[in-house]
C-alpha cells in the first residue's frame, strides 16, 4: 500500500454548533474556488484522498483536531459548500442514514455532470464495493457509520469513510481515489488511519489473502462440502479452550482461532451465489446478503482445512504521509509537506478576508508542528 497517514480519533458526542458550521462553510466554499482553480477538479480529489491533506483542511476549518467528527462534520461541510456546476464536482452520501441516500445522490450528480448511463452505474457499483470491502473484507471491529462519494465531471471519484469501534471508542478512516484502485479486492486503498493496531485481524484485500481468495471462492462452488466442512470444525454447542484461556495469546499455526468461526452464516445469500457462480472473489463480495461471517467462515475454512490462510495483518497504518523527524518509518518529505502547506496557505490568502483569514492562518501553523511531534509516540 502506498504512504499513508495516521490521526488519533477519539469518539467525541455530540453534534457541531452551529456558528462553527456557518463560519466552516463560508470558509470551505471560498477554498474550494481558489484550489479548482489552480487544480481543477480531479487534483482537489486526489489532495482529499490524501488523509494528511485531509486532516490539515479540517484543522483549517476549524473543527478539533483529535475528534472522530472531523470526517463526518468536514465532508458535510464540503457537501453543502460545493456548488458541482461552479466546481465540477459533487458529494454523495453523508452520516448514518445520509449514506444510504449515497446511489441517488451519486446518479444525481452522474446526469448534472452529463455522464453516460454506464459511467453513472460504475459510480454506484464502486460507492457500495468500497463500503463492502471496509465492512466485511476487512474485520478489524470498525463497522461503517459514515460514507462519503465525492465525484467529477469527468467521473472519477473517491470515498472517505469512517467505521466506529465502540469497545475503544475510537474510529477509523478509510481512503479511496479511483485511478488507484486497479481492483477493488487486491490492496485498493490510498490510505487506512487511526490509531490502534488491532491483533487478529482479518484482511481480504491483503496480497497474502490471494490464494485464500480462490479457496473461498471454489468452496462456493462447492457449497454442500462447505456446510459440512464448517459444522465439522466447529459444532454451534460445543465449547473451545478460548473460552477458559481467553483470546489474548500469540496466533500460531498450531492453534488456529477456530472460535472465530462465527455462529451464523447466510446460507441463503450462499446459495444464490452458487446458483449464480461468481467468477472471481470480488463478484462473489459484491453478492447482498454476503456480509463479514460469511467472508470470515470461508477464509476460517481455507485456512483450517485447505491450509490457505488469509492476512491476519492489521493494515492500518501509523505513520504520517509525510515521514517521521526521527526517520521511522522514513525521513520526512519536506518538499511535499511544504507544498501542502502551501497549497492551503494561498488558497486562505486568496479566498479570506480580516479576522477570519488571521485565525484560519493560526489553525494551520498550529496543526503543522503538532502532526510532526506525534511521531514520537507512534511505533
Amino acid at each position: 500500500m502506498r504512504r499513508t497517514g495516521v490521526v488519533d480519533l477519539g469518539l467525541h458526542t455530540g453534534p457541531a454548533p452551529h456558528w462553527l458550521l456557518v463560519r466552516m462553510r463560508k470558509l470551505a466554499k471560498s477554498m474550494l474556488t481558489i484550489l479548482v482553480n489552480q487544480y481543477r477538479p480531479d487534483g482537489v480529489l486526489t489532495r482529499l484522498a490524501d488523509p494528511f491533506w485531509f486532516q490539515a483542511l479540517s484543522a483549517v476549518l476549524g473543527f478539533d483536531f483529535d475528534s472522530s467528527g472531523v470526517t463526518p462534520v468536514t465532508c458535510a461541510v464540503l457537501k453543502s459548500a460545493i456548488v458541482p456546476e461552479e466546481h465540477g464536482f459533487g458529494v454523495a452520501g453523508g452520516k448514518g442514514k445520509r449514506s444510504k441516500h449515497t446511489p441517488a445522490e451519486a446518479r444525481a450528480l452522474g446526469e448534472k455532470f452529463g455522464l453516460t448511463d454506464a459511467k453513472i452505474s460504475s459510480l454506484v457499483y464502486s460507492s457500495r464495493m468500497a463500503a463492502k470491502v471496509d465492512n466485511a473484507a476487512i474485520q478489524a471491529g470498525y463497522p461503517l457509520y459514515h460514507h462519503s462519494l465525492f465525484v467529477t465531471e469527468t467521473g472519477n471519484w473517491a470515498v472517505i469513510q469512517q467505521g466506529m469501534n465502540i469497545e475503544s471508542r475510537l474510529a477509523r478512516r478509510y481512503h479511496w481515489l479511483s485511478r488507484n484502485v486497479a481492483s477493488f479486492v487486491v490492496e485498493p486503498h490510498d490510505a487506512i488511519v487511526g490509531e490502534k493496531r488491532h491483533r487478529n485481524v482479518l484482511d481480504m484485500t491483503s496480497r497474502i489473502s490471494e490464494e485464500c481468495r480462490k479457496t473461498s471462492l471454489d468452496l462456493v462452488a462447492d457449497l454442500k462440502s462447505f456446510r459440512r466442512l464448517f459444522y465439522s470444525i466447529r459444532p454451534s454447542d460445543q465449547k473451545s479452550l478460548f473460552d477458559w484461556i481467553g483470546k489474548d495469546l500469540k496466533r500460531t499455526s498450531t492453534m488456529p482461532y477456530a472460535s472465530f468461526l462465527p455462529h451464523q452464516i447466510n446460507w441463503k445469500a450462499l446459495e444464490a451465489a452458487y446458483n449464480f457462480s461468481p467468477k472471481n472473489y470480488e463478484e462473489l463480495l459484491s453478492f447482498r446478503g454476503v456480509g463479514p461471517a460469511t467472508i470470515r467462515g470461508l477464509a476460517l475454512v481455507s485456512e483450517l482445512v485447505y491450509g490457505n490462510p488469509p492476512s491476519w495483518k492489521d493494515p492500518v497504518k501509523f505513520s504520517y504521509a509525510f515521514g517521521g523527524k526521527d526517520g521511522l518509518p522514513f525521513p520526512v518529505d519536506k518538499k511535499a509537506m511544504d507544498e501542502a502547506i502551501e497549497i492551503l496557505k494561498a488558497s486562505i490568502e486568496s479566498s479570506v478576508e480580516g479576522n477570519e483569514r488571521l485565525m484560519a492562518l493560526r489553525r494551520l501553523r498550529r496543526f503543522v508542528p503538532r502532526t510532526i511531534e506525534l511521531n514520537d509516540y507512534q511505533d
